[in-house]
């Protein structure tokens, strides 16, 4: 079985990342996101209701799981037995971050880093933009995945 984990704090999920997600099941039997705990992460909503949010966006597809790790990623990847790590790339600074770790991670258990690029409709949407948005009352709906 090919799984992998997409990783990150979904704070909150957006369409950009189900669009991740779902060209990634195209790739991989099953796909784990992962919620990190960053505790010196200030987030909007709570990993429980992050957990829950993108459960019920994937109610329909037992391909995705969904739940929260509070370790090293590479440690994540491990403990589920994934052998591949999702990300998504918005920008070319994006691509320096992403190469860094998946370099450290494939030398630390030799797990892959599959880098899909988002698609140019979502490419200007981040979860801080749709925090900001939230915080001034705006409607998000736009921004977010089905269901």
């Amino acid at each position: 079985m090919k799984r992998a984990i997409f990783p990150g704090t979904f704070d909150p999920f957006t369409i950009g990342h189900y669009s991740i997600v779902m060209r990634g099941l195209n790739l991989f039997d099953e796909i784990i996101i992962g919620i990190g705990v960053n505790i010196s992460k200030k987030t909007l909503f709570s990993v429980e209701k992050r957990i829950e949010m993108i459960e019920h966006t994937f109610r329909d597809e037992p391909r995705v799981k969904v739940q929260s790790y509070n370790s090293l990623t590479v440690d994540f990847a491990q403990s589920v037995d994934a052998g591949f790590v999702l990300r998504g790339l918005r920008s070319v600074g994006d691509f320096e971050y992403e190469r860094s770790i998946a370099d450290a991670n494939h030398k630390l258990i030799g797990v892959e880093t599959i880098l899909l690029f988002t698609e140019s409709e979502y490419s200007y949407i981040s979860s801080t933009v749709v925090r900001d948005l939230i915080s001034y009352g705006k409607d998000i709906s736009m921004f977010l995945p089905p269901n």
